[in-house]
């Protein structure tokens, strides 16, 4: 089960914003259930003191050595000096060059880029600058990287090469030497808007070189700087909203061939949306930098021919497909090892090793198993000598801070609070293990875990097509500004339909005095655990279907669970049993409360089928026959001692139980689990009538 909040909007103020600003209800709930709570707030969030797109994005020139920057690579154009941009291999850094590059060219630059191989790591590399430097490169303009590289700005200018540095992370104490430096995130930089992707950046850059008019920049590469602000997760606010907003308008009618092929090839269809942007278009172009050359993206956004651009999105389909299968091998993998050492489930953090592991997903898959458990999940991959490696997290959980706890064990480490990468000697990865658990215990008595937030309960009167349409306006969609999603609270549960041969589950609900359709993409419908007649709280995000000329509201479901669980009281017993599992004991108050007794043993062994059964399901059944004696703690050790007396099999990775067939009778009085337990529990008992009465 998955932890959830649901926002509580004051109506009142969404009330005002809904008549003042002439919006659906269920709009201004979802604005003020984010803090947008004023009229003030509101018009600043949908930018609408301004007519002109232009004017919605702040001056180019207002960001630190942007002037500077402009004026050195004008400069170089006019004197025919060798340029090289020099790229990283994401989307946003391979989006960025061919951006500026097209640029370059355009006005007459004599330009060329460069993008690191994987192999060769992020940003300026030694290597690279001397094979540039080798071949007459004059000026290296670098786009989304650079702003760490102070050993290699200092190589730069020994081997004669000008450097101008545009970046969008966080810059150290020391700036790199170079004859402009451009990252809104410098100490001294005054601009409004800070949380520009590096291709947002290289945007403003030619802006300034066309002498700080936005116009002609958007027009011409804002369906390049949409793709990679949605693909880079920076927040989709203020002046990123607005590039998004344009940029996906022209991306419907874009003139870049090799967009339009990818687009074709991707099977976007019209309006493109930010999910698109996100789900469809990025990894593609990310699948190069993972698994070929980063340049094979950038020359099909430099393609000119429709045929030559049809076959290099192809191509790029052809390497997402592999990146796909490379996830679910290594995925395969990692189940193989849970299901042989499930203790590994009960850590504060999961880590994970493995051998040949491709570098270029591991990030991937680490995003996924946070979704998946909950926990922050730390992978690594065998390179040799060296493992390299890549985390997620979860809110609360940074891992920045936990890498450079363990830092004195890592060859190298970055990051941020959310996601980060690091490698380590490979001798070294046992003991990072141990130093990132003993981190975390110390830090976290109870660890965070993932949540699911809903911006508000919705209404069974709100599931129309005219309140659920007017959400668009809320468009883009992505980080900082999340597609609305809505609790749905005490549904029935209708039916279970079977979608493509039971990979997917659609649901017939019917909620107040409506009905509506839920779609679970990815719930196999044997394992969907919920049956007809159930009543069911849902996490979903509505959407609009058109069928035969007439529209519909469905459900997106995100998450569901039996309606009713104390959520509280099932994360806190989770805990407790996590803890015990771990060795750490168990609260001596609580000790009485998770030990099962013999009818609570019977309860749990008769709810368990001779199916596969989700795990949480079952519960949920006991649960409601025994409310006032059973929690997850005391569930999960029941289960446990089935298990170690062979009466059932679990599967932690697929979190399911199953009953197993016996043909004797099994005393459970051989159980070590339920002999500690009752153990411990006399030993607290003792120690509780040795202690004198006035204590």
């Amino acid at each position: 089960m998955k932890k959830w909040t649901v926002g509580s909007p004051d109506l009142n103020a969404a009330k005002t914003i809904s008549q003042q600003g002439g919006i659906s209800g269920i709009c201004a709930e979802v604005l003020v259930s984010r803090g947008i709570d004023t009229m003030e707030k509101a018009v600043s969030f949908f930018n609408e003191d301004s007519g002109d797109n232009a004017e919605k994005l702040s001056d180019p020139f207002l960001v630190k050595d942007m002037r500077e920057a402009a004026g050195t690579i004008l400069a170089a154009v006019d004197n025919g000096r060798s340029i090289c941009v020099y790229g990283d291999y994401d989307c946003d850094g391979i989006t960025a060059t061919a951006l500026l590059y097209s640029y370059l060219e355009c006005i007459g630059g004599n330009v060329r880029y460069y993008i690191n191989g994987r192999n060769e790591g992020y940003g300026l590399c030694a290597d690279a600058l001397r094979r540039l430097a080798d071949e007459g490169t004059e000026l290296i303009v670098t786009v989304d990287n650079g702003i760490s590289a102070v050993d290699e700005a200092a190589l730069a200018k020994e081997l004669g090469i000008e450097l101008v540095i545009t970046d969008h992370h966080q810059p150290g104490d020391v700036l790199p030497d170079a004859a402009a430096v451009v990252d809104p995130h410098r100490n001294d930089d005054l601009s409004p808007f800070k949380d520009l992707c590096g291709c947002g950046v290289a945007l403003k850059l030619i802006a300034a070189m066309d002498g700080g008019s936005l116009d002609s920049a958007l027009e011409q590469f804002s369906d390049l700087a949409a793709i990679a602000t949605v693909a880079d997760v920076v927040p989709l606010t203020g002046e990123n909203r607005e590039i998004v907003r344009l940029g996906l308008k022209y991306l419907e009618n874009t003139e870049n061939a090799g967009l339009q092929a990818l687009m074709e090839a991707a099977s976007v269809k019209l309006p493109v949306t930010s999910a698109q942007a996100a789900f469809a278009l990025a990894p593609r172009i990310n699948a190069t930098g993972r698994f070929a050359s980063a340049s094979e993206a950038v020359e099909l956004l430099l393609c000119e021919d429709p045929n030559t651009a049809a076959e290099m999105a192809a191509q790029l389909n052809s390497l997402n497909s592999e990146r796909k299968k490379t996830e679910a091998a290594i995925m395969e993998e990692i189940r193989g090892g849970i299901l042989k050492n499930p203790s590994i489930l009960h850590e504060r953090v999961l880590f994970l090793y493995g051998e040949g592991w491709h570098h270029g997903v591991i990030g991937i898959v680490a995003a996924k198993l946070v979704e998946r458990f909950g926990k922050p999940v730390f992978i690594l991959s065998d390179d040799g000598d060296t493992a390299r490696g890549s985390a997620r997290s979860v809110a609360g959980f940074s891992i920045h801070k936990a890498l450079t706890a363990c830092s004195g064990l890592l060859s190298k480490f970055g990051g941020h609070s959310g996601a980060g990468g690091f490698s380590l000697p490979k001798e070294n990865i046992g003991l990072f293990d141990e130093a990132l658990q003993k981190y975390a215990a110390e830090e976290f008595q109870v660890m965070p875990r993932l949540v699911l937030h809903a911006d508000k309960l919705l209404r069974p009167e709100e599931l129309t097509v005219e309140e659920i349409s007017s959400l668009d306006l809320l468009e883009p969609c992505g980080e900082g500004n999340p597609k609305p999603m809505f609790a749905l609270l005490g549904a029935r549960l209708g039916e279970v339909i079977p979608l493509s041969g039971g990979t997917h589950t659609k649901l017939k609900l019917f909620y107040g005095n409506r009905t509506v359709l839920g779609l679970m993409f990815g719930t196999k419908t044997a394992e969907f655990p919920y049956r007809a007649g159930d009543t069911l709280d849902l996490l979903a995000y509505p959407e609009i279907n058109t069928y035969g000329g007439q529209s519909s509201v469905n459900l997106r479901i995100a998450d569901c669970r039996r309606n009713g669980i104390p959520q509280k009281k099932y994360f806190a017993a989770l805990d407790a049993y996590e803890s015990y599992k771990r060795g750490e004991g168990a609260d001596k108050a609580l000790l009485t409360r998770i030990v099962p007794g013999r009818s609570e043993l019977a309860a749990v062994y008769r709810a368990i089928p001779e199916t596969p059964a989700d795990m949480d399901s079952v519960f949920f059944r006991v649960y409601s026959q025994l409310p006032d004696s059973m929690n997850y703690c005391k569930f999960r050790l029941a289960a446990d001692i089935f298990e170690e007396t062979g009466l059932i099999a679990i599967d932690l990775y697929s979190e399911t139980v199953i009953r197993l067939p016996v043909d004797k009778k099994v005393d459970l009085d051989s159980s070590a689990i339920l002999s500690e337990l009752k153990s411990l529990c006399t030993k607290t008992e003792n120690a509780e009538r040795s202690v004198p009465e006035a204590v």
